[in-house]
């Protein structure tokens, strides 16, 4: 009988997935106090980096790697209105967080779109996530792309933000090739909290980038 009742309390006190998140296949939400392997790199190692590289004199100006942003075009659902469902899907898989359909704010007769039309998905991932998909693209994604020379150290905007294009989700190995219909080329806008390209380079460098010499 106590052995039933311990049961019935362990059982009472297991988190339970969230609806959604079994729904479209997501990731379960990280325990409270989880620290993602990249973060606890850049506390340990990134940091004191930069501050021996630029003489912050606060901590507080040491720049981080605030979100991910993550954008699929979907321009075959001027056609076919599934086809942004679909790529939601599939973003949501790859990052493991729900991503949302986005949708025309006006409409463009040259290219058949109506307002309010799906046109696509997109994802912003902060902190744990952030980190996790972070972890996977450097070290697994880019180095499955095919023909791979490095990412183009010119693509900052000037305000520490940087931007770069993958042809194919298929890179991320949350994707099973055998149930692909469409290829997905997606953007990837990394933004942090730097001032200047040269702070956002070297903080991007130190968590292995693979920026083209």
């Amino acid at each position: 009988m106590a052995e039933k009742d311990s049961k019935k309390v362990a059982k009472a006190k297991a988190p339970k997935a969230d609806k959604a998140e079994v729904a479209t296949g997501a990731r379960p939400r990280t325990p409270e106090g989880y620290a993602a392997r990249l973060r606890k790199h850049y506390d340990e190692v990134v940091r004191p980096k930069l501050v021996e590289e630029f003489g912050y004199a606060n901590p507080m100006q040491v720049p981080r790697i605030e979100k991910i942003v993550l954008n699929i075009g979907a321009g075959e659902s001027t056609g076919d209105s599934k086809k942004a469902s679909i790529a939601a899907e599939d973003l949501t898989q790859i990052t493991g967080q729900k991503a949302v359909v986005t949708r025309a704010r006006k409409a463009i007769a040259t290219f058949k779109l109506r307002e309010n039309m799906p046109i696509g998905a997109k994802v912003t991932l902060r902190n744990v996530r952030m980190y996790e998909f972070l972890d996977r693209l450097v070290t697994i994604a880019l180095p499955r792309v095919r023909d791979f020379r490095g990412l183009n150290p010119k693509s900052f905007d000037g305000r520490g933000n940087y931007a770069f294009g993958i042809k194919e989700h298929i890179v991320f190995p949350e994707i099973n090739y055998d149930k692909v219909d469409t290829m997905w080329g997606m953007d990837v806008i990394v933004c942090t909290t730097a001032t200047t390209d040269a702070e956002a380079r070297a903080l991007l460098k130190h968590f292995n980038f693979p920026f083209r010499q």
